[in-house]
């Protein structure tokens, strides 16, 4: 069976759509921080090809278990969805498969989440065999509690499945057998990636190694070329970049390293593709030292930086190998950058786009080199 790396939106024609998003406000939370949340969730759809044309917001203590946000909510999403003729609804959380059905039984266009629409963009990106396989693992172990007859296409795509009494629950069980399989196939496939990516760490053993990570959109394939002359493809676009890359660059005359560029981190990361994707974030945990690039002109850097730390310790990488480095200083007034160095923003800071700052970077991986740091 072949479902590898399908669009989780199946009718969405080739051309840019129109969607609502929807963000809901809990007790004790600003809505200014909602609206930096949809702001995101723009900027995802804006990746997708999905033009946003309106933005719905719900206070509740929490989110109703038929539809998260109520259904008279849900009753003047529909009207707005008229109003606006948008073809999507997309949700800024995680929406559970009965949420899902309830919420497009009222408002009768297609609804997803944001975990959906990152597979959806992350699916669109993958170009290597470790990648589609890291994205398609990901996506079928989101697909799969979600299968409804919705999903009976699976089935056409290995000529059928011959089932008396036509679609139903017996299809669909084959369906999620079919899908079962193949994510225990995958997981085989990227099992054996991981030990070749072991016993590649291992032949640079010798070699210092620095890895770059951070948010999607901080600049690191920009930096990651600065620093070894790749010439990798860079977008001013979120995840731009999927697959792990390595390069061999000069720190000064004497001393090189081995930098590795990953894919970017964003806040409601979803948990397969982390999980997914743990071979190549190990690079960032196998690293002797690990740049955390952070965009210091986006006005949510704080908590971008914030998810960064979050995530790398997540991955148990220590905090004592890892030296922040705030780019982009050249979208910067003068006043913002006269406290540099103090507090939270302890760290290299740098413009990756014109160069500066680059040098007095690799002077400081010399120097935690020098130390023993990683």
């Amino acid at each position: 069976m072949d479902v590898a790396l399908q669009r989780l939106d199946k009718n969405r024609p080739p051309a840019i759509r129109r969607a609502l998003i929807v963000g809901l406000i809990r007790p004790g939370q600003p809505g200014y921080v909602v609206e930096e949340h949809l702001d995101e969730l723009t900027d995802l759809a804006a990746s997708n090809d999905i033009t946003v044309v309106g933005r719905v917001f719900q206070k509740r203590r929490s989110p109703d278990a038929a539809t998260f946000i109520g259904r008279g909510k849900a009753g003047e999403i529909a009207l707005a969805v008229d109003e606006l003729t948008a073809e999507l609804v997309v949700f800024d959380d995680d929406l559970s498969p009965s949420q899902v059905k309830n919420l497009e039984d009222t408002i009768a266009v297609a609804v997803i989440d944001r975990s959906a629409l990152i597979l959806d963009i992350f699916v669109q990106r993958a170009r290597t065999r470790e990648a589609r396989t890291q994205v398609e693992l990901a996506q079928l172990n989101y697909l799969l509690p979600r299968l409804t007859r919705r999903w009976t296409h699976l089935s056409r795509q290995v000529g059928g499945i011959g089932v008396r009494g036509g679609e139903g629950e017996t299809q669909l069980e084959a369906d999620r057998r079919m899908l079962r399989l193949r994510i225990k196939h995958l997981q085989k496939d990227l099992a054996k990636i991981d030990r070749t990516r072991q016993l590649q760490r291992r032949t640079r053993r010798d070699a210092r190694t620095v890895a770059l990570a951070g948010y999607t959109n901080a600049g690191k394939s920009t930096l990651f070329n600065r620093l070894t002359r790749a010439g990798v493809h860079v977008e001013d676009r979120l995840f731009a970049t999927l697959d792990s890359r390595l390069r061999r660059g000069a720190l000064d005359g004497r001393q090189t390293a081995v930098f590795s560029d990953t894919v970017g981190f964003i806040r409601k990361l979803p948990h397969h593709l982390v999980a997914s994707f743990r071979s190549t974030l190990g690079d960032i945990v196998e690293g002797d030292l690990v740049l955390h690039v952070i965009d210091r002109s986006n006005p949510r850097w704080h908590e971008q930086m914030a998810v960064g730390d979050d995530v790398l310790a997540d991955l148990g990488v220590d905090p004592q190998k890892v030296l922040r480095v705030f780019n982009k200083t050249d979208r910067l007034e003068a006043v913002d950058t006269a406290s540099r160095g103090g507090g939270a923003e302890n760290g290299v800071w740098l413009s990756a786009a014109t160069g500066e700052g680059i040098e007095e970077l690799k002077v400081e991986i010399v120097r935690r080199f020098g130390s023993g740091a990683g």
